[in-house]
Formats: C-alpha cells, sequence, structure tokens
C-alpha cells in the first residue's frame, strides 16, 4: 500500500525561494530565504496545512526538527483536536533530548491521539548548528548515539521495565506510562556509511531524499543488501519537491519563477553551509545539482535540482503537469517506496493542487497495475 507524506513548513513558508533582504545573508535552509518569511508558521496557517493534509488525500503530516523550526511535539499536541485521522510523524534529535523523556512526550500524544504518533529519529548535518544547541559529538559518536537512543526506545515502548547500561545512555528500571498499543515504526534517513548501517539494524523506514532514479536504485539496493544481513526488511519513503503546471511549459516557468528572486548572496551562503556541514547526503545533491549546471539543473524527465543552490536537504523538484508527476513517481513505486513525501512553495496551495490533481491519478494507476 502507497501513502503519501507531507511536511509542515514549520519555520515559515514563501511564494518565492533563495531571496534575502538587503545587507541580510543569514538562512534559513528549510525556506532557503533569510528570517523575513513571507508566511510565518502561525497556529491558523499550520493548522490549515494539516487540514488539507488530511481532506487531500495525504497520509502522514512530518512535523521538522531544527534550529529554525517550531517544536515539534508541541505542533503535533496542538493539531491533535484538529484532525480526525491524519498521522503525525514528529522529527527528533538525540542530542537535544534524552530517551524516557521523549518517549513520555512521544507516548502522550499518540495516547491522546488515538494512536496517530510516528517517530523521525533526525541525527543532524550541520556541526555549527548542533553546537549551539549544546550538542558537540563529531559525526561517527553522533550515530553511534543514534543507534543507541532507538535501541533504548523500542525497549521503552514493549517492556515493561527497562535496565539499560550503554555509552551514551543509563537507565535502571525505567517503565512508560502510557506505553503505545502497537510499537510505533521508527523512519530514519542517513546517507553516509555509518548512517546507512544504523537505518538497517535499528530503523523500520528508511527515509531517502529525490534523486535520479539510477542513484535511487542503487541506494535502495544497497539498504536491502544491508538489512538483509540484519534479518531485517525495511519499507522505504522517497521526498521531492513539486512544481506544476497545466502544461510542461508552464510547470517550467512555475520552476524558474521559484527562484526568479534568488540572490547571489544567498545562493554562496548555501554552498559554504554545505561545505562546513558533515551531511553525506546534502553533499550528494549539492554535486548532482553542480553537475547539472549547464543543463538548467535538470537532471532527468521531469526532474529538478535548481531548488538545491538555495536549500538544504530534500530540495529536488518534480516538474510537470499532474499527469507527468504521477508518471514519475510510480516509477519510484515500482523500485519499491511504498511512502512518497511531497511538498512545495507556497505549501498550502501546493498540497491542495496535489491532493486534488496529482494523488488521484496516482491510485488511478496502482488500481490498474493491480489488474494488470
Amino acid at each position: 500500500m502507497v501513502e503519501f507524506i507531507t511536511m509542515a513548513p514549520t519555520s515559515g513558508d514563501s511564494e518565492y525561494v533563495g531571496w534575502s533582504h538587503p545587507g541580510n545573508e543569514k538562512v534559513n535552509s528549510w525556506t532557503g530565504t533569510d528570517e523575513g518569511a513571507e508566511r510565518q508558521p502561525t497556529f491558523e496557517y499550520i493548522k490549515a496545512i494539516a487540514q488539507a493534509a488530511e481532506n487531500g488525500g495525504f497520509s502522514t503530516l512530518l512535523l521538522p526538527t531544527g534550529a529554525g523550526c517550531l517544536d515539534s511535539l508541541a505542533v503535533a499536541a496542538n493539531l491533535i483536536g484538529h484532525t480526525n485521522k491524519l498521522k503525525f510523524l514528529f522529527a527528533v534529535r538525540p542530542g537535544s533530548i534524552g530517551p524516557v523523556a521523549f518517549a513520555k512526550q512521544f507516548s502522550t500524544v499518540d495516547y491522546w491521539s488515538g494512536g496517530r504518533a510516528l517517530v523521525n529519529i533526525v541525527t543532524g548535518g550541520s556541526p555549527i548548528e548542533l553546537a549551539s544547541e549544546g550538542d558537540h559529538l563529531d559525526h561517527e559518536k553522533r550515530y553511534q548515539r543514534t543507534q543507541e537512543f532507538i535501541h533504548v526506545l523500542k525497549k521503552l515502548f514493549t517492556e515493561e521495565h527497562v535496565n539499560h547500561q550503554g555509552t551514551f545512555f543509563h537507565l535502571k528500571d525505567a517503565s512508560l506510562f502510557p506505553r503505545p498499543k502497537e510499537t510505533p515504526p521508527i523512519f530514519f534517513g542517513g546517507a553516509s556509511d555509518t548512517g546507512k548501517e544504523v537505518a538497517a539494524s535499528q530503523s523500520d523506514v528508511y527515509m531517502m531524499w529525490g534523486e535520479t532514479l539510477e542513484n535511487i536504485k542503487e541506494r535502495i539496493e544497497e539498504m536491502k543488501d544491508r538489512s538483509a544481513k540484519h534479518q531485517r526488511k525495511l519499507s522505504y519513503s522517497v521526498s521531492f519537491q513539486v512544481v506544476l503546471g497545466e502544461t510542461e511549459v508552464e510547470a517550467w516557468e512555475n520552476a524558474d519563477r521559484l527562484i526568479g528572486k534568488a540572490t547571489a548572496n544567498i545562493v554562496q551562503n548555501k554552498a559554504k553551509m554545505m561545505a562546513k556541514g558533515d551531511s553525506v547526503g546534502v553533499k550528494r545533491l549539492h554535486q548532482l545539482m553542480e553537475k547539472y549546471k549547464d543543463n538548467n539543473f535538470r537532471i532527468g524527465p521531469n526532474l529538478w535540482a535548481g531548488l538545491t543552490q538555495v536549500l538544504s536537504g530534500n530540495s529536488i523538484a518534480l516538474v510537470g503537469t499532474p499527469d507527468q508527476i504521477a508518471d514519475r513517481i510510480m516509477e519510484y513505486i515500482e523500485l519499491g517506496f511504498e511512502k512518497i513525501l511531497l511538498r512545495g512553495f507556497p505549501h498550502l496551495e501546493t498540497i491542495e493542487q496535489i491532493g486534488r490533481s496529482v494523488i488521484p491519478k496516482v491510485h488511478e494507476r496502482l488500481a490498474l497495475r493491480q489488474h494488470v
């Protein structure tokens, strides 16, 4: 069964990406703008996005984590009463909270929402941002801590009394009230060798940022081999930005318009942030963008890396008509992806369009495939 996920822009939202006020070089990596986001992440705006996602056929809303985001747990708790079936996938960094405290917060949201809480473990890839929050571990140790965090979290979800003596966490007769009725799957992404090994041994859903079909096929096959060595089988998620148009020409015009106000200082600042960070995934997308620079960043049919100039993380976009986007999504589903994360700028209008004109077409194609 294929599920659609979207994200709540809890850093703010914008119609254009990569712009800044004169003299301001500080950029929000989520929005690609300086701190003056056109749309602030007010409760009313995020609530509207959650309700649009639920009504548009999305099963899950990802609530990100980071210095520039609202607190994911607080957002989830506030959205429970304004939705009926939407699941909340909220991100947490093991360096910002201990597993017992997080499990308590998570289980409370899960209990009050009737089992609609999911967890996304985020190790973090910017040493500068992590240090600002008091996390000074290097890349390898961060992933070692992540592996231990997930191990402890699973024990808290499934065992009445937990004792654990590890490198980073020490628990004596810990318990969790209330424990989730069903053990929630662990969503996790990591592109480094260490990150992939943590995913293979501990996670349930391996999350990837969109790349070319060839690149993604290699990665998913590698993860199948890695997880098999641990006698495990993972589910897979892939993430894209989306730029729609009634015609393909209009879609590409909309893509160009999206970065039409991008400033040189923002592009340069993003490149500097990438160089200082140690996220292998961010570097992969940056290299892909550079490779196709002379082709207007078109890396494949309806596939565009133009946003990677100004965004970190999930920046590869599907560009085209609803039918073209649905066709491209089907190609990734054929590779083995069961979860498709889609977002765009501005977020509310984009996911409303996706809900009306893309998700139904994908379901139609899936139904036809079952009858072939």
